[in-house]
């Protein structure tokens, strides 16, 4: 056993310093980024958010949706092959959605049928599991490297800079992480487990960025503000899930209640998730996931252009004209306080 006394922080925990600027209007600041990758030489052009592959979240409507606005997707795995494969051939070339799987037998199956179907249409895959540090994990992102060199691969979830080294030089492009911020993961309350959310984006970033990785922040995000941060903090892209829930696109029911109507959303590793896809939990484990019902919020285009205007002025407050300068303008602050709720919760 041993402590580390070095302060990690959170989202909750910091503020980001406004710096002079001389930009005029928030309408100049250019929210795209453009990548290539270590492994492929493949451009990403894209405002990097990324709704997440939850089976009430990464939904083709979905796609379909954030597409118009330059904001990927990563769907989930519980489609069947001839869903995906009649989806991504309407996709237009270049469209950033992800193809997402586990590490089972019949994950690599219906991967390699959706790929030989679509002959390298698609470029954008997602290797998901809870827990990005087991040595099957890793061997299996290899294998898929190995297997597809011509795709974007994402892959995870962790929390500290060797593990995303170590995926990076195995073959991820892009490395997930995040281990239980998420709203509807109970995984930090079961099992005591975990890492705060922007001392892991810090830290996992240094060390992507050192191997000419990326990292893609996933999970903690509550408010506009929070997504500004993990840019800040280094993150190349942001996972939102919670913050896509409630809206027309969305999988999940839809219900009424007191005149009111709600979506459901719950997480991946909740009891009615796996009573969904794995006929319950199974006897040797717990669920890490609860569900909730969010408020109907209709068209997910609203969200999408508060994200967008958020961030935006997030860049003028510290003068960066281009969000790929936001990280090297970014001052945190540590506080103790972030709100004034006199009035209550907005």
């Amino acid at each position: 056993m041993r402590i580390e006394n070095e302060i990690k922080l959170d989202f909750k925990d910091v503020l980001i310093r406004p710096k002079r600027s001389t930009m005029h209007t928030r309408s100049i600041v250019d929210t795209l980024r453009e990548f290539t990758f270590r492994h492929v030489d493949y451009p990403y052009h894209g405002f990097p958010i990324i709704a997440a592959n939850m089976d009430t979240i990464g939904t083709f409507e979905m796609a379909k949706a954030l597409a118009g606005r330059n904001f990927a997707t990563a769907l989930h795995k519980h489609y069947d092959a001839e869903e995906y494969i009649a989806f991504f051939r309407t996709l237009p070339e270049n469209t950033a959605v992800f193809y997402s799987l586990g590490i089972t037998e019949h994950d690599e199956a219906k991967l390699e049928k959706v790929m030989g179907d679509l002959d390298k249409k698609l470029r954008y895959v997602c290797i998901d599991v809870a827990n990005g540090y087991t040595e099957k994990f890793v061997n299996f992102v290899h294998k898929i490297r190995q297997k597809y060199p011509h795709i974007v691969l994402m892959a995870g979830n962790v929390v500290t800079g060797e593990m995303t080294e170590e995926l990076i030089l195995s073959g991820a492009d892009i490395v997930k992480v995040g281990i239980g911020p998420g709203s509807v993961c109970t995984t930090r309350k079961m099992t005591g487990i975990g890492y705060p959310q922007l001392s892991a984006i810090i830290e996992c970033a240094d060390a992507a960025h050192g191997l000419a990785g990326h990292i893609c922040a996933d999970g903690g995000c509550t408010a506009v503000g929070d997504i500004a941060k993990a840019f800040g903090g280094g993150a190349d892209f942001v996972m939102l899930g919670g913050m896509f829930a409630g809206h027309d696109e969305c999988g999940g029911e839809t219900i009424e209640k007191d005149g009111k109507l709600f979506k459901r959303f719950y997480g991946m590793s909740s009891k009615t998730a796996m009573d969904q896809y794995s006929g319950g939990v199974a006897p040797y484990r717990a669920a890490e996931g609860k569900e909730t019902l969010v408020p109907h919020r209709g068209a997910v285009e609203h969200t999408m252009l508060d994200i967008m205007g958020g961030v935006r002025s997030a860049c003028t407050y510290v003068g960066a004209r281009r969000l790929r300068e936001f990280s090297k303008r970014t001052t945190f602050v540590r506080v103790s306080q972030q709100l004034n709720e006199v009035f209550g919760k907005d």
